[in-house]
């Protein structure tokens, strides 16, 4: 039994669901998300209350329950509020600054990174060491803050790189003489 697959999705006010087959669509304050989920579960709708169930007790059908419940519930955060990661630079001279749709990042590279802002997706940069990544798509936010780390991950001698916001970096202590 999944435990996140038998959690129904409640929906808050202002907030709207309608399944036509096996496709969601969730509208709200901030815009309109779909997903379509497979045929191994059903989705309905009930006031105000969306829930997930398997068809049939294969493998396959209890792992999409659980994906697609939370697939759901991402939606329904997605068009009340936005999703947001944070990224922090540590290293001297490392820093990232925005201009227009363009990231552009000193990351003791030989050239500087330009990394080209997808739609769908806002990137704010308050300090010259700060990056905020926000939009209501969790995968897309996910992705695109991945994206931005794999330039300079942090490292474990010096702990320089981009990391999350709070991340704990495994420190290694180097070569004795």
């Amino acid at each position: 039994m999944s435990r996140i697959g038998k959690q129904p999705v409640e929906l808050p006010s202002g907030v709207s669901a309608s399944v036509s087959g096996q496709t969601v669509e969730v509208k709200g304050p901030k815009g309109a998300k779909s997903f379509t989920a497979t045929d191994d579960v059903t989705i309905s709708v009930e006031e105000n209350v969306i829930t997930v169930t398997p068809r049939g007790k294969s493998k396959r059908a209890r792992q999409q329950w659980g994906m697609s419940r939370t697939m759901v519930a991402n939606l329904v955060h997605g068009v009340t509020n936005t999703f947001k990661k944070e990224l922090e630079i540590q290293g001297v001279g490392y820093r990232a600054q925005l201009q227009g749709n363009v990231l552009k990042l000193n990351l003791g590279l030989s050239h500087d990174v330009d990394f080209q802002i997808p739609d769908g997706v806002t990137v704010t940069c308050p300090k010259q060491t700060e990056i905020v990544i926000e939009g209501q798509d969790a995968q897309l936010v996910g992705q695109v803050a991945a994206n931005i780390r794999d330039w300079r991950r942090p490292e474990p001698y010096k702990g320089k790189g981009i990391r999350y916001k709070g991340e704990f970096i495994f420190r290694k202590e180097g070569k004795k003489k």
